[in-house]
């Protein structure tokens, strides 16, 4: 099973976390059972472009997501990057 995959590497990577739609509420609890069998004992790397302020209304199920958030950023090292896109289409000259 995925889950148990991924209960067992050493730093887990969500990338583009909040970019696809809302999370459904099975989601949820999965991303909770995640986060939660993880804590403490393993690294989890997130990168996102929705502002940590939001990700609370994006996991949706309040309790839930107070729980997730509360393991996420307890003990964090976040990095916050403003500027421009580096995706910007380059000029044909």
């Amino acid at each position: 099973m995925l889950l148990i995959q991924l209960l067992k590497v050493d730093l887990l990577i969500l990338d583009d976390f909040g970019l696809a739609p809302a999370l459904t509420p099975e989601q949820c609890r999965d991303l909770f059972n995640l986060i939660e069998d993880r804590h403490q004992l393993k690294s989890t790397l997130i990168t996102s472009q929705l502002p940590v302020k939001h990700w609370h209304d994006y996991i949706g199920e309040p309790t839930i997501a107070d729980a997730i958030l509360d393991r996420l950023l307890e003990n964090t090292h976040r990095l916050e990057l403003k500027g421009g896109s580096m995706r910007k289409p380059k000029s044909v000259d």
